[in-house]
């Protein structure tokens, strides 16, 4: 038997009269003869022809929906419309069978609900093969770019006793048995008896560890995994998501905007350039979408056309303070057409006044820099003004923020002043601290959702559908 070649290659290369074997799920099949047949490769399925007069009847009923098979025959010029070339069988293998009556996904449209209830089966759908083939060339590229740019990917724990944002909406890691913890004399649970001797949590951020990677290495990365325990059920929201968080020494703020802006600009390109296809078949699925909602709410730009507005403008780059001004005098402000209203300098931005800069006022990705600092973390780089911290976000259209980064501060008075005026434990960080006791520089870094890119670079409008496996409140199926 002829070795397995990729539906992608046999249709990428419109060559015929050769001998070929390919193995898949059969989409349709119908008139006992026409298989349409994916293996993931592409959303285009080959056309497979049965010779249906000389194939065991048993075979034929065997070839439903859904099920996995291999087909050995000649590459010929297609003779019917839609595709160029076809395989015209000379064997078929059943490899798995599909009981038609039971499969979920029938040869119809589904909706984006159905199938999340379904997501174990949905890659094999047209749209979510689109999505994650996409989401793959994404991360690939981020690697690309960092090591390109040499880079030390680190590692960093999935198992921390900090928390890098002063969240507090973490998930507990423990050992003990909920129903009879061990506890103190107080009545307290006794953490000394658990796995590690001290509380701990699933990471919100590997920025805290990958600072002192970068303290030694000048510039590293972290991609990975990153939970919080939010009770937030909306399209927007996980509760386990990926992120991107490089950090650099010797970089200033402008220094973190450049390489943020270079970074993006990049990975889009980089998808554009390989998964042309699928953005095209995901960009007609969002204009098909665009059409049941109102003139005003739909999209100035198809999807293609948003990814390379993106790569073709500089993105905008303000203070807070002069987006306040912007925002306090909108119109929408002003209608009393937000949600939250922008009275006063000192208020944290929702998602909906992030939009108005990018896509109505700018019209462009749009970064803030230089925020309250009331409203930003502990690390980040206090300005000379006293109130404000050297902090950027960057805003897409669609999306609201994407990136949050800061310039960090490198003073050890100055940051344990702040970490005491917080609260925060200034001895359990003893180790955080000593990259401003031995050696401290001026460093930056950034955190990029991953999840937010791809909503953004697919044009889906859930989080969840850009996830292989979402959680969410309520939800840890598969």
């Amino acid at each position: 038997m002829s070795q397995r070649v990729k539906i992608k290659q046999v249709l990428h290369d419109d060559a015929v009269q050769y001998t070929a074997t390919v193995k898949g799920w059969v989409r349709t099949f119908r008139s006992n003869r026409f298989i349409a047949l994916n293996d993931g490769s592409t959303n285009n399925n080959l056309q497979v022809v049965v010779d249906f007069e000389n194939t065991d009847p048993a075979i034929l009923k065997r070839i439903t929906t859904g099920a996995a098979i291999s087909a050995t025959g000649t590459i010929v010029a297609s003779q019917g419309s839609g595709q160029k070339v076809e395989l015209q069988a000379t064997s078929i293998e059943i490899l798995g069978d599909s009981d038609p009556e039971k499969y979920p996904l029938q040869p119809k449209k589904h909706s984006l609900e159905f199938l999340r209830e379904i997501a174990h089966l949905r890659f094999r759908t047209n749209t979510f093969g689109a999505v994650f083939r996409v989401r793959h060339t994404l991360a690939y590229a981020v690697h690309k770019f960092f090591n390109d740019k040499g880079f030390v990917y680190l590692h960093t724990p999935i198992i921390t006793a900090s928390d890098a944002e002063g969240a507090g909406e973490m998930f507990r890691v423990t050992t003990f048995d909920p129903q009879k913890p061990p506890v103190t004399e107080e009545g307290k649970v006794d953490w000394k008896e658990d796995f590690f001797g001290r509380a701990t949590n699933l990471t919100v951020s590997g920025q805290l560890e990958g600072e002192t990677g970068a303290m030694a290495f000048g510039e590293i990365y972290t991609f990975g995994p990153t939970f919080r325990a939010e009770n937030s059920n909306t399209a927007r929201h996980l509760a386990e998501f990926w992120m991107i968080e490089p950090e650099m020494a010797f970089y200033n703020l402008e220094d973190n905007m450049n390489l943020a802006e270079e970074f993006i600009k990049y990975v889009i390109r980089y998808a554009l350039e390989h998964n042309r296809e699928d953005l095209e078949f995901l960009g007609a699925r969002l204009a098909e979408e665009e059409k049941s909602k109102p003139q005003a709410e739909r999209s100035e730009m198809g999807l293609i056309e948003k990814l390379e507005f993106v790569l073709n403008n500089d993105f905008m780059r303000i203070t807070y303070t002069e987006a306040i001004d912007i925002l306090k005098n909108s119109k929408p402000n002003k209608n009393k057409k937000f949600q939250y209203m922008v009275e006063e300098w000192g208020t944290d931005l929702q998602s909906e006044h992030e939009r108005y800069l990018v896509e109505k006022h700018f019209k462009k990705p749009v970064i803030l820099t230089d925020y309250p600092a009331a409203i930003k973390s502990f690390y980040m780089k206090q300005n000379e003004d006293g109130k404000t911290v050297r902090a950027m976000d960057i805003l897409f259209p669609g999306i609201g923020e994407i990136v949050g980064g800061s310039q960090r501060e490198e003073n050890l008075d100055k940051l344990v002043h702040k970490m005491e005026e917080l609260g925060l434990p200034v001895e359990e960080m003893y180790w955080y601290l000593d990259t401003r006791r031995f050696g401290s520089a001026e460093h930056s870094g950034f955190g990029l959702g991953f999840e937010r890119l791809v909503l953004f670079v697919t044009g889906m409008t859930n989080i969840r559908d850009v996830i292989p496996f979402p959680r969410t409140p309520k939800n840890a199926e598969f």
